[in-house]
């Protein structure tokens, strides 16, 4: 189920990344992220509702509320970043750029969360840096 899903948000991934470049057309790259946060926060709330899951607030234990918030944080930095990246520059260009975090993501996790880096997730980062390089320059 989790590849049907990490499918799906690649989808939407793509479609988000061509809709802003339409949509920031004329508008402020600050403004632009913002109007879409707000769509994200009520988009994501409606679902919370809609599931009922609005009942395990209570049970966010504090150091979940830090990581939360700090992801929160992340997400809002990245999103003002790509947003201003999209405005001055082409998506095709990037969208690769954007998608080293992959990479990042890798290195971090093997740091800090202890996760295996194996040969063949190594030789796939390294793929994808070279991508990212082709593509980019």
């Amino acid at each position: 189920m989790w590849l049907l899903f990490a499918l799906l948000s690649a989808i939407f991934a793509a479609l988000t990344s061509v809709f802003a470049k339409i949509g920031i057309d004329g508008v402020d790259s600050n403004l632009a992220t913002a109007v879409r946060t707000v769509v994200v926060v009520l988009m994501a709330w409606g679902i919370v509702f809609v599931t009922g899951a609005q009942g395990g607030i209570a049970n966010i234990s504090q150091r979940s509320w830090l990581f939360l918030i700090l992801s929160g944080l992340a997400t809002g930095a990245s999103w003002l970043c790509y947003y201003k990246a999209l405005q001055t520059g082409c998506v095709t260009k990037v969208v690769p750029v954007d998608k080293l975090s992959i990479v990042l993501t890798f290195i971090l996790a093997a740091i800090f969360l202890h996760e295996q880096l194996t040969v063949r997730s190594l030789l796939g980062c390294l793929l994808i840096l070279a991508g990212t390089v082709l593509v980019a320059i």
